[in-house]
């Protein structure tokens, strides 16, 4: 039973233990394998490489289906709750990892999902100790959701723009320049107004490329404008947290929100 155990603790060390040795070569040498087995998808998919070595390819995607299949066993193995594992984000992502060629056996050309291994790169963050950044990310994911609204008004302006732009250049050219209907008209406005410009259709008159020029200095113009809206709140909220009361026996500020003592006296904040 002890001997059960001392296995299943080693095997959990190695598997989840990103703060040991063993543990963090485990991770590369995962992360160096799903790379290797996304190159081998994306190869398969090229016909001229498949027609010369589709068989190695196709040996190849089963060996690195084989590994992730016993690493995601051993993971069910040397954890004390499974279940907890096998809904887990990583646990769902290292499932998807291996489903798709399995699938394949029954449903032809499921082994292309095989690209949804690149997702268990996100494993790199373990590595890389990028959870010390949560409280960035959280800034930044609550100033995207008090910006909404103004993001929200900003983009129906910019669809009611595009609307009369396709519109107006519908009338401008007409069908005898490529601009068959409004539809494909207010395309060709979205993808100016961006500075896209595939360039699969394009005005040829002059009033007509007068109104793309005015279009795409519009669009310049108001590019930056959700940028901005985002990072006027960002600036706000970071004031916010950093502008606590100042010290009543220094008079320093700059404080946390929540701070309760000076980081400079060290006196009660809350006097």
């Amino acid at each position: 039973m002890n001997r059960t155990a001392s296995w299943r603790s080693r095997i959990h060390e190695v598997i989840f233990g990103t703060e040991t040795p063993a543990g963090k070569t485990f991770d590369v040498l995962l992360i160096v394998s799903i790379f290797l087995s996304i190159i081998v998808v994306m190869l398969d998919s090229v016909a001229a490489i498949n027609a010369a070595y589709g068989r190695q390819l196709f040996l190849l995607e089963w060996f690195f289906t084989l590994l992730f299949t016993i690493e995601y066993l051993l993971r069910l193995s040397c954890t004390a709750r499974p279940w907890r594992y096998v809904v887990s984000f990583f646990g769902i992502i290292d499932l998807l990892a291996i489903l798709p060629n399995y699938l394949s056996l029954l449903v032809p050309g499921a082994e292309i999902f095989l690209v949804i291994r690149s997702l268990r790169v996100l494993r790199i963050f373990r590595i890389l100790k990028l959870v010390q950044f949560v409280g960035e990310a959280n800034l930044l994911l609550k100033s995207l959701k008090a910006s909404l609204h103004k993001i929200t008004v900003f983009l129906f302006a910019v669809l009611c723009l595009v609307i009369i732009f396709g519109s107006l250049i519908y009338v401008i050219e007409g069908e005898a320049n490529g601009f068959t209907s409004i539809p494909k008209s207010i395309y060709w406005a979205i993808v100016t107004m961006t500075t896209v410009g595939y360039g699969d259709i394009s005005p040829k008159t002059a009033f007509g490329q007068t109104l793309a020029a005015l279009i795409m200095i519009i669009g310049y113009s108001i590019i930056a404008v959700p940028t901005g809206i985002v990072t006027a709140e960002i600036t706000q909220r970071l004031k916010k947290k950093s502008s606590g009361r100042p010290c009543p026996e220094c008079g320093a500020g700059s404080h946390d929100g929540d701070a309760e003592y000076c980081k400079f006296c060290g006196a009660s904040l809350q006097s």
